[in-house]
């Protein structure tokens, strides 16, 4: 059976799912069904094709990607983007470094495809027309006239000798229709929606990025040129990728080729792009109410009450959307749920801090919750991952005190070394020179209080083997 690799794309800042994706943390890390997030699912999906994956990811991300490698059950490689520059630069990128005749599987990792099994087969179908050399895409059969997704009309069956019936050539490209034209291409037929799955070889996608975009390939190719690996992660020359120009692979490359085939798929598929899309992961009552977690909903209709951690209440509601975040709640009714985007917009020309990222703060070596603040205090929990442990580091204006609730500190403080146990605590000043590690196998929780004249985090000063850094947010650390 020929091999494939799959390619799985981790870019993307989905605000259109605020308040629960923000830009620190994607849509697709976020445990959006069940306890697992899209990526996973993703990976997880891809596994009876290859069990060993590459995921195209940003540096700020890569430690969530290693997570969601780990949960799957896969082996995974990262290809870091020290910029984000769209599908097209990071899809040649992948195929310059890939062998000239592997097929590669390039997929979202923000999409959720239920039927796995259907997926796969799906997928192999389109072999013998990648092998032909044939760009090979995978639409969805509609099921209503959608604007939120592209289309793709399909046009003369494949004249493949190898090849079922099910594979077309591409006819056209459609961009998001409005209203009546997504009915139109409803009724007309022949119309599916753009699933922005890619199935290439190496050698033909480097050809057709050649042939239509010239530069953005160039670009890559020196960016490549010297890559520098450090364990499963790879890294590109930053100054030399970051010239490149940001463009998707549609625009590109697929709406100016005429090899593009394309094979529909049959099972259910959502991009989860909008609340309305999440909601619909959920079974509704007689009243068409869909409830997540902690939800209620009181003699309503048509509403979606998404409430992970406290409960809310919807009473005599209709037709919205109420989504509950620590530090932030959405109400907005269905018909306006493209626009929570320019939400966002607004409260990021507002200054407002919960635009970009959550109060929940994941790291490499876990993650910190700023729980409280004032004026000269603030109040953080802190879990800790079984052996890892924050930088080396310093402060100049706070000092911290910390009480362990859960599992066991290493603490160095300037020249000492103290294990910190449950219901103990331990006192760091400010200038000290320190370190938090785990000690234990279990996860390591700290109530971390600081206090100080000066409490921001870029009042950090962190070493690295003797040598300082304060711009290096723990880069090599666990």
């Amino acid at each position: 059976m020929t091999s494939i690799q799959p390619i799985v794309l981790c870019g993307g800042s989905g605000t259109r799912l605020w308040p629960l994706s923000r830009k620190t943390l994607p849509k697709q890390f976020v445990p959006l069904i069940g306890s697992k997030s899209l990526l996973q699912l993703t990976l997880e999906r891809l596994k009876p094709l290859n069990d060993e994956v590459t995921c195209v990811a940003s540096e700020e991300h890569r430690f969530l990607v290693q997570e969601a490698i780990d949960a799957a059950g896969v082996c995974g490689k990262q290809l870091l983007e020290p910029t984000a520059r769209n599908t097209a630069a990071a899809m040649s990128a992948v195929a310059l470094l890939a062998d000239p005749e592997q097929l590669l599987l390039f997929a979202p990792a923000d999409h959720h495809i239920p039927d796995a099994e259907r997926f796969v087969a799906t997928v192999r179908q389109g072999v013998p027309a990648a092998l032909a050399g044939y760009l090979v895409t995978f639409g969805v059969e509609p099921s209503f006239p959608s604007t939120a997704y592209g289309y793709i009309r399909q046009g003369d069956a494949l004249d493949l000798a190898s090849q079922v019936d099910e594979g077309r050539a591409v006819a056209a490209f459609i961009e998001k229709p409005t209203a009546a034209r997504a009915e139109q291409l409803l009724l007309n037929g022949g119309h599916l929606w753009n699933a922005g799955i890619l199935l290439v070889q190496a050698k033909v996608l480097i050809a057709a990025v050649q042939q239509h975009a010239p530069d953005i390939l160039e670009v890559c190719r020196q960016a490549t040129a010297s890559i520098e690996t450090d364990g499963d992660f790879l890294r590109m020359d930053a100054a030399t990728f970051g010239r490149c120009r940001s463009q998707s692979i549609d625009y590109a490359v697929l709406e100016k080729c005429d090899r593009v085939a394309v094979f529909p798929f049959q099972g259910r598929w959502s991009d989860v792009g909008s609340w309305n899309a999440v909601a619909e992961l959920h079974a509704s009552d007689d009243a068409g109410n869909r409830i997540s977690g902690q939800g209620f909903a009181m003699a309503s209709q048509n509403t979606f009450v998404y409430a992970p951690t406290r409960p809310v209440v919807a009473l005599g509601t209709k037709d919205l959307l109420v989504v509950d975040t620590p530090d932030a709640v959405l109400v907005v009714h269905r018909d306006f749920a493209e626009q929570v985007k320019d939400a966002v917009a607004l409260l990021t020309t507002k200054g407002h801090s919960q635009a970009v990222r959550h109060r929940r703060i994941p790291r490499p070596w876990g993650a910190y919750d700023s729980i409280d603040a004032g004026g000269r205090f603030a109040v953080k929990r802190l879990t800790v991952k079984p052996g890892a442990s924050l930088a080396l580091r310093m402060h100049h204006h706070r000092a911290e005190h910390w009480v362990v609730v859960e599992g066991t500190a290493r603490v160095r403080c300037d020249n000492k070394t103290a294990l910190v146990k449950e219901n103990e605590s331990i006192y760091i000043p400010v200038g000290a020179i320190y370190q938090l590690e785990n000690a234990g196998k279990t996860v390591l929780e700290v109530i971390e209080v600081q206090t100080g004249s000066y409490l921001g985090e870029d009042d950090i000063v962190r070493f690295e083997d003797g040598a300082r850094s304060v711009t290096d947010p723990d880069r090599k650390l666990a």
